[in-house]
């Protein structure tokens, strides 16, 4: 019987231990297989270290490829103090060099920490003061890889780009929209010490960093470069509060040009005010419109089919009586008798006010709702604005008569330049955006790409094609004949608004603005200008905002390569305007015959004969009057 028992409990001992081997296998197995990078990765951190190596953040580019926001290596001082061996001498050392106090540079040195990233002056270090440093040679000192943001083009688009920190994290703009993809991933190299944190000789581990994803935007550089230039000129000549301009294609909704001023320089973006750095005036900025919101109601009544520009006449007698209000036209004594094409030219306000009362206010607050005021266009920027419209309820005889002309209601210029794209492309509102796509840092293939979003069709194509006739001649015979630009046919409205605030109106204190485009015919471009309080000019839009838009879109021509158009309008000419003819034909003529003909010009003769054998520039080219033209002479 106690054998028997004794029995039972070796096989009971056996199983136990059976049992327990294979729960040890199982475990090592387990420990081998599925636990070995952890626990190996958890082993090695005991006695290795890392010394980061920053990536480079992704490069942001115009359409084209123009660099727009690249990078600059630099290197940055880090510091292992246990390996440090003569603390007091090393501090004292690197204080001189960094030109530090002793005190400071001992609270790096001393740290009781594994490893010291010397923050801030020990960062992103001039290669001078680096070069000193390496000399040295110090145990636990060592210079590290880091980049720096740069910026080619120094304020260039400064608000759009926005600005990173110290740590290159974006703070504003496409920097801080983007800046998850932007970033990219620490790399490092990998040394071993003992338990103390001395460096064992052993071979280094190199991680290589990756890069963040570079961006490519909508903008043109040179038409960008043109906008930039022209509001430093604005600022010199005029001295105005605030300017700023856009350019879009209209076919798209794509950004090809923005900015506004003041501006800033992002590398120094710690020497200004919060109120600079963060008001991207394109976007952020809301004001009472003036007369290029007059496109909007001429869009609605002409799409209505109230009005008929050619044939219908309004007499303008210089103003309007609305409810107990009496609204003025510009001009003293009004436009007299006119057509309702003229009544756009001249800018007429009881003409429009004319045009609101035909619409009615559902009517007209419809399309203004329909061309996308009162709402974000929802621009890939932040910081955008509203703007402020009327509600419907609140809207009497007065409200009505003011919103026609554009008084009474706050737009943004990216809802302006948004909504007349879409009067003059055929009626299509379409998203504006800024973002063209974004791409693989090594292949630069498209990882994720932007493409037009229609919002909604806002007109016919055929009330689209009625607004560009009126709107180009606006510029031909009306209040934008400063943005005519001779061989090319240019659309355009001007605008004059008074500034408003706590409720009233600033004797002197206007916003004058522009917003044209062209070919007038088959728009690819359009410009809105706004320029806040300008001094020592006659306050109109079409003094001193048209000829800013004009020499941006003369720019355009060249950078979106714009042919020159046949059929295009002539300008009727003041006594005052620089005249333009046609240059004809005098080649087998003699040179009585053309200096007949060519009266109009100075005339240059080279070689000998009594016969003009070509003539520079050729025929049927528009040439300003007074201009030279060269006649060589043959037989």
């Amino acid at each position: 019987m106690n054998e028997k028992k004794v029995d039972n409990k070796i096989k009971i001992f056996v199983i136990i231990v059976f049992f327990v081997f294979i729960v040890v296998i199982l475990k090592v197995f387990y420990i081998q297989v599925f636990e070995y990078d952890k626990l190996n990765d958890l082993a090695s951190s005991l006695w290795s270290r890392n010394l980061p190596i920053e990536a480079d953040r992704g490069k942001i580019y115009d359409r084209n490829g123009v660099v727009l926001a690249d990078n600059i290596t630099t290197t940055s001082l880090v510091l292992i103090p246990s390996q440090i061996k003569d603390k007091k001498e090393t501090t004292k050392k690197l204080a001189d060099i960094l030109n530090v106090s002793y005190d400071t540079m001992r609270e790096h040195v001393y740290k009781n920490t594994s490893i010291e990233r010397v923050h801030p002056f020990g960062r992103r270090l001039d290669y001078s003061v680096a070069e000193k440093i390496e000399k040295l040679n110090l145990d636990g000192v060592y210079l590290v890889r880091e980049s720096k943001r740069s910026y080619p083009y120094g304020t260039e688009l400064s608000h759009t780009l926005g600005f990173v920190g110290i740590d290159n994290q974006g703070l504003s703009g496409i920097e801080l929209q983007y800046d998850d993809y932007l970033t990219g991933e620490y790399g490092a190299i990998k040394y071993f010490s003992d338990a103390k944190g001395n460096k064992l000789d052993l071979s280094q581990v190199y991680e290589s960093p990756q890069n963040g994803v570079n961006v490519t935007l909508t903008i043109n550089h040179e038409i960008q470069a043109s906008v930039e230039r022209e509001l430093d000129n604005v600022m010199t000549k005029y001295e105005p509060e605030t300017a700023l301009a856009i350019a879009m294609d209209p076919n798209t909704g794509e950004i090809l040009a923005i900015s506004s001023r003041p501006n800033f320089d992002a590398v120094n973006y710690q020497d200004y005010t919060q109120e600079t750095l963060n008001r991207n005036l394109p976007i952020w900025a809301t004001y009472e419109p003036g007369s290029t919101f007059k496109i909007i109601t001429l869009s609605a009544a002409l799409n209505e089919g109230l009005v008929d520009l050619d044939n219908e006449t309004f007499y303008d007698s210089g103003s309007v009586k609305v409810a107990n209000a009496k609204i003025k036209c510009w001009k003293a004594g009004g436009h007299g008798a006119q057509t309702f094409l003229q009544v756009v030219e001249n800018s007429c306000n009881p003409g429009f006010v004319e045009l609101g009362n035909r619409l009615g206010k559902e009517t007209l607050f419809s399309y203004i709702d329909k061309f996308g005021f009162g709402k974000k266009t929802g621009i890939d920027l932040n910081g955008e604005a509203t703007g402020i419209i009327f509600d419907l309820e609140d809207v009497g005889p007065v409200e009505l008569a003011t919103t026609a002309f554009g008084q009474g209601v706050s737009v943004t210029p990216i809802q302006q330049i948004t909504a007349v794209s879409a009067a003059i492309n055929g009626g299509i509102l379409y998203k504006p955006y800024i973002v063209k796509s974004l791409n693989d840092p090594e292949t630069n293939s498209v990882i994720k790409e932007n493409t037009p979003t229609k919002v909604r069709q806002v007109i016919t194509k055929k009330t689209s094609k009625e607004v560009r006739r009126a709107l180009e001649s606006v510029v031909t015979n009306g209040s934008g004949r400063n943005a005519y630009i001779e061989g090319y046919r240019v659309g355009g409205k001007t605008g004059t608004a008074q500034k408003v605030e706590n409720g009233a109106y600033l004797v002197g204190n206007y916003i004058l603005s522009f917003i044209g485009f062209l070919p007038a015919d088959d728009p690819k471009i359009v410009v809105y200008v706004a320029i806040n309080n300008p001094k020592r000019v006659v306050q109109y839009g079409g003094v001193v905002a048209a000829p800013v838009a004009k020499a941006i879109l003369t720019d355009a021509i060249e950078a979106l390569d714009i042919k020159r158009r046949k059929g295009d309008s002539e300008m009727k000419y003041d006594w005052d305007d620089k005249k333009y003819y046609t240059v004809e034909n005098v080649v087998g003529k003699t040179p009585k015959e053309a200096s007949k003909i060519l009266s109009k010009y100075n005339l240059e003769y080279s070689g000998s004969g009594n016969t003009i054998i070509s003539q520079s520039p050729e025929a049927g080219t528009r040439l300003e009057e007074q201009s030279t033209v060269r006649l060589m002479l043959g037989n």
